[in-house]
């Protein structure tokens, strides 16, 4: 019989759209606006966490997640009245996880004492870069000492906090993303989120590297950054427990687990998504992306989503795959089953698992599934044989 598994958690996630400026690498659903009506909002967001309580009743929520956009730019009044409405409609436990996402501009992080105030005990601050000039290829809006001064603010006024960086970013060699990292270390605490630069269809930077304007590191050079990557850190005391994410123990981001783990989630604000269990079935949900759209339609309705989707037990199988293999600790079988009522057999091809596992990317055990550190590295590729 395989081994029960923990809870996954039950989160919600807060959707905040607004950006000061658009960064060219982010495909996120962000907007820039002149302007925001701040008390319709939090208003708005209040009333479609009513919706999906209504839907959900009973349930213990173990993480909550404010999201953008910049969700650093909502009134601190914004973040204390969704938590108020949380606690009010469902269990929360007194080790509830509240985290925020920030930007490092000074006028944010004025904030943070006053979010700290609200119920956030957890700060993600976009740093993304410690070099000036590679911030402003990114087209952040803060300065590498700026974002030094909110880390310091941030260790000061949050039990916990992370910060991202993004590497493989052009002419970017090892010697200099090993001594950005190493400056990194100097800050970080518990948790660092660190990103491949990506280029992605509907950014500024898309037409940039297709013309050829923009570069990114080759292959090769971009498997050399990554495996310097995970050996500083590791040394570091800050081992990989996800592809980008980087944690002492203890210090993981339960919220992001909750995703890696297939586990329930409420989606609320413009383009949330969410996956709930009701009545035994899974459901899919989304909200309309526009802001105005949204704003609008749960002003009418009391929510800004679609219809719900059933989700396929075949294509919970597959989601749980692509999610929890992500994870150093793998896919727990017994998940599997809960999900779809069958463990490996019939979810994946057997002779493409038996190749992915004689060539040392995927390791199966009794009670589970997981990807070798190589597995992990060729991630896309080895879901692509597996799922095929």
């Amino acid at each position: 019989m395989l081994q029960v598994t923990p809870d996954p958690g039950f989160g919600i996630y807060i959707h905040w759209p607004f950006c000061k400026a658009k960064c060219p690498y982010c495909d996120f659903n962000s907007h820039v606006r002149d302007r925001v009506e701040h008390d319709r909002w939090r208003a708005a967001l209040v009333r479609e966490l009513d919706h999906y309580a209504d839907a959900t009743p009973g349930r213990r929520v173990t993480s909550v997640f404010f999201g953008g956009g910049t969700p650093s730019l909502m009134e601190p009044a914004t973040v204390g009245a969704v938590l108020e409405r949380i606690a009010a409609r469902w269990t929360v436990g007194s080790d509830l996880e509240v985290s925020l996402e920030a930007n490092p501009t000074s006028v944010e992080a004025d904030k943070f004492r006053a979010f700290r105030a609200a119920g956030v005990n957890r700060l993600s601050m976009g740093i993304q870069a410690l070099d000036d000039a590679a911030l402003k290829f990114l087209g952040r809006q803060h300065s590498a000492a700026e974002a030094t001064g909110a880390i310091a603010l941030a260790a000061r006024t949050f039990p916990r906090f992370s910060f991202d960086l993004i590497y493989a970013r052009p002419g970017q060699s090892v010697a200099a993303w090993e001594a950005e990292l190493t400056r990194a270390l100097g800050h970080a605490v518990g948790h660092l989120s660190v990103y491949q630069l990506t280029i992605e269809e509907g950014t500024a930077f898309f037409p940039l590297h297709a013309r050829g304007d923009l570069v990114l590191p080759d292959e090769d050079l971009a498997g050399d950054l990554y495996e310097a990557t995970q050996s500083l850190l590791d040394r570091a005391g800050l081992p990989a427990y996800e592809i980008s994410n980087h944690a002492r123990p203890g210090e993981e981001s339960r919220h992001n687990l909750t995703y890696w783990r297939y586990g329930d989630y409420v989606g609320v604000g413009p383009g949330a998504h969410g996956r709930l269990t009701l009545n035994g079935e899974k459901f899919a949900t989304r909200a309309h992306r526009a802001p105005e759209i949204w704003l609008e339609r749960v002003e009418r309705d009391g929510h800004g989503a679609a219809a719900p989707e059933p989700v396929a037990r075949e294509s919970r199988g597959s989601e749980l795959l692509m999610m929890g293999l992500r994870l150093r600790e793998g896919v727990a079988r017994a998940r599997l089953v809960e999900e779809t009522g069958r463990d490996l057999d019939g979810l994946v091809d057997p002779a493409a698992l038996e190749r992915l596992v004689a060539g040392g990317f995927l390791e199966v055990g009794k009670d589970t599934l997981r990807a070798t550190h190589e597995g992990r590295q060729r991630l896309n590729a080895v879901l692509g044989a597996l799922l095929a």
